[in-house]
């Protein structure tokens, strides 16, 4: 393979935590072992960056001066290393990656998650969205933000699909880790509700509990709702809800017991063991027109644990749920629906196999996102 010098700019790295830092990193991570790989972030990824890369860092906040400082390092670092492809984590950044790879002659590639697309705010429309236009190439995350791509004037011949990843085989199964999560949280006779990801007002959760958890609580009481993740501090979105909203409209319905917060999980281990201990996976994503799941990763991390997914047919979740299969995709708000299969899956009615959903995650592992990336990026 010809090793090229590939420059990666994004805000979003772990520490920070969500989906698109996870696959930001892993990007970074799969490219490193096959090219020269440079990473310009936040001061504070330096200590999570892959081993083989070189980092250069911004401050984080405020985020003015991370784009100012990010499109003058990226400057130097464009006439002291010359990398032969600039590449933007998301369409934050794009702006930066598309005018030095223009000014430079550089290859410039933009990998685009759905709201860096759909959303409607008039400066990013009027600013970032042109330059994602002159990106050489676009990768979609999922075939809808693909199709938002194409009507905000994004030629097709520029844009390939490339689905967010999953490690995959997972974790082993810890049992010593199992179990004690259940007597920690007193578990050892519930069906457990997994929800993971940060709380928005897209991810609905305070919906759930009001229309459907009250109704699957009367079919099957031992059932509890674990919720992993928190508000996120650093989202640009500010569209979150709270803790104390959702828990307001669980004692509306006197089921505010059935609720446990686990907060944000940072070790692979204990994450892993959640999505083992679960029977489902819940993930009712409001549809938002200029707020869109752009993917659903987390859907493909529970499948490839065995754990099936019921989720509202909205955004990159249809390409993240096999229907029938690895779980259910449902007609946008409908709760009834949504608590009727919930239902049956906990008493195992609804004829869903743990190996479907592992024999579909297989296909987003992250070793199959490097040889796409290769193949319909990187080569040309």
């Amino acid at each position: 393979m010809n090793k090229k010098k590939i420059l990666i700019v994004t805000r979003n790295l772990p520490p920070l935590i969500g989906g698109m830092e996870r696959l930001n990193w892993h990007i970074a991570d799969e490219l490193g072992h096959d090219h020269n790989l440079m990473i310009l972030s936040h001061n504070a990824a330096k200590a999570f960056a892959p081993k083989h890369c070189s980092f250069f860092g911004a401050p984080l906040n405020p985020l003015p001066i991370f784009l100012i400082l990010a499109f003058l390092k990226t400057l130097l670092i464009c006439i002291k290393q010359k990398p032969n492809i600039l590449f933007a984590g998301s369409g934050l950044t794009a702006p930066i990656v598309v005018f030095w790879a223009k000014i430079f002659r550089k290859k410039s590639i933009v990998y685009i998650h759905g709201l860096d697309i759909a959303t409607n705010h008039p400066i990013y429309n009027l600013l970032w969205v042109p330059f994602i236009r002159r990106a050489d190439q676009v990768i979609a995350n999922s075939t809808p933000t693909k199709n938002v791509c194409e009507k905000k004037g994004i030629s097709k011949s520029k844009i390939v699909i490339i689905h967010p990843g999953v490690t995959f085989p997972p974790l082993k199964s810890n049992e010593l880790i199992i179990q004690n999560l259940k007597q920690t949280y007193q578990l050892e006779n519930s069906k457990v509700l997994l929800s993971v990801g940060r709380l928005t007002k897209r991810k609905a959760l305070k919906e759930f509990v009001d229309f459907s958890l009250a109704e699957i609580i009367k079919k099957v009481p031992n059932t509890k709702l674990v919720i992993i993740g928190d508000t996120p501090s650093q989202a640009l979105n500010k569209n979150l809800q709270s803790k104390d909203e959702i828990l307001q409209v669980a004692k509306k319905h006197g089921i505010d017991k059935h609720i446990l917060f686990i907060g944000n999980i940072a070790d692979d281990n204990i994450l892993s063991s959640w999505f083992y201990l679960a029977d489902i996976h819940i993930f009712p994503v409001k549809h938002i027109v200029d707020d869109p799941e752009g993917f659903g990763m987390v859907a493909i991390e529970a499948a490839a644990h065995g754990t099936p997914t019921i989720a509202f047919k909205t955004g990159g979740i249809v390409d993240a749920v096999e229907d029938k299969k690895t779980g259910f995709l449902i007609t946008n708000d409908d709760y009834e629906s949504f608590s009727k299969l919930t239902i049956e899956i906990l008493q195992q009615q609804a004829g869903l196999n743990h190996e479907d959903c592992k024999s579909f995650s297989f296909n987003f592992s992250w070793k199959n996102l490097s040889k796409k990336l290769n193949n319909e990026c990187i080569k040309n």
